[in-house]
């Protein structure tokens, strides 16, 4: 059994180790014993192991990061209704992935529909998730009206699925990415939704062209950093700036926004509380997953897949400011287990 791991906060090739043992855990009462697959690095991942800039580094006992990621369920323990025993399942949340076997709560195991392939199963969780999430938030700080809504990181994996959900639902959005090239991607992708590249000089005045005069009411921002006030001078007065990672350097000090002047509101989402909604409303969610990955596994796209083992090079793949899609850490099915990845 193989499980990546690291006691302190730091970069990631100098905090991570590589851990073998030949014991593997037990299923408690209605849990579930997974062999993992595949389990992607997404941003949140990374900021677990290397800390926010600024941020005094953490210590602590072994860790092992991941929160998701695909397998087939390899034992059950006592109570556990379902027939998952041999399935391929998608965890989340599901702490410690980035391991060859995680225990986790049956009901958090999800069937992986046939037809979808491993790779599209690891990323059917967390990033739809976050867009319901974040379309949610979206709708309360519309408070019925129909946008502007500007958006940064069109480019990357969760920019698209809103980019899908604002095609899809007539929401008038303005996309924001770093480069002309990304620009021009993001454009042909959608053309109905106007791009702009921050490496323009006037990329704000583009964007105050497009929101017309009412302006922008609900910025999605997952860059953070020096560009949050940026954002905030764009938003309309009584905006909703709505923060949901951060992949910036720098800091904007909370003073430095004019949120009282303007009557401005700042709202963070994570999808790290997707837990604490209902268990109806988290139905829906996954069922919401469960049909993206079979009619859209485009919107699900891999960068790269990488054995667990060379985890250094997989980290600085799922760096690169230009890649496209998610990188994956993954681990050889074994001949005649499970069932087939449905390719």
């Amino acid at each position: 059994m193989r499980t990546l791991e690291h006691t302190r906060q730091g970069d990631a090739a100098q905090v991570l180790t590589l851990r073998e043992e030949r014991h593997r855990p037990s299923p408690g009462v209605g849990e579930v014993l997974v062999r993992m697959l595949v389990r992607p690095i997404h941003p949140g991942d990374l900021i677990g192991v290397e800390g926010l800039p600024g941020q005094p580094e953490q210590q602590w006992g072994p860790r092992t990061p991941g929160v998701e990621g695909m397998g087939v369920v390899e034992s059950v323990g006592a109570n556990v209704r379902a027939p998952l025993l041999g399935r391929r399942v998608a965890v989340f949340p599901a702490p410690g992935t980035w391991s060859d076997f995680v225990v986790v709560p049956a009901d958090l195991a999800v069937p992986v529909p046939d037809g979808v392939s491993d790779e599209t199963a690891a990323l059917m969780l967390v990033n739809p998730l976050t867009v319901r999430m974040l379309y949610r938030a979206v709708e309360k700080a519309l408070r019925g009206q129909t946008g502007p809504v500007l958006q940064t990181a069109a480019g990357s994996s969760i920019g698209r699925l809103v980019s899908a959900a604002a095609a899809r639902h007539n929401l008038r959005l303005i996309n924001l990415v770093r480069s002309t090239s990304g620009a021009e991607k993001v454009g042909t992708l959608y053309p109905s939704q106007p791009v702009i590249a921050t490496c323009d000089d006037d990329w704000q005045q583009q964007v105050r062209r497009h929101a017309g005069e009412r302006g922008v009411h609900v910025v999605l921002d997952c860059v953070g950093g020096a560009m949050t006030q940026h954002l905030a001078e764009l938003l309309a007065d009584g905006g909703t700036l709505i923060s949901y990672g951060h992949l910036s350097s720098g800091t904007t000090p909370l003073e430095a926004l004019p949120l009282i002047a303007r009557e401005l509101t700042v709202r963070g989402v994570s999808i790290l509380h997707w837990m604490s909604r209902t268990p109806r409303e988290r139905a829906e969610d996954v069922a919401f997953a469960q049909d993206l990955a079979q009619r859209r596994p485009d919107l699900l796209e891999v960068a790269a897949g990488y054995d667990l083992a060379d985890f250094n090079a997989a980290v600085e793949h799922a760096r690169r400011p230009a890649k496209s899609g998610t990188v994956l850490l993954t681990t050889l099915r074994a001949a005649g287990s499970g069932q087939g990845a449905g390719r």
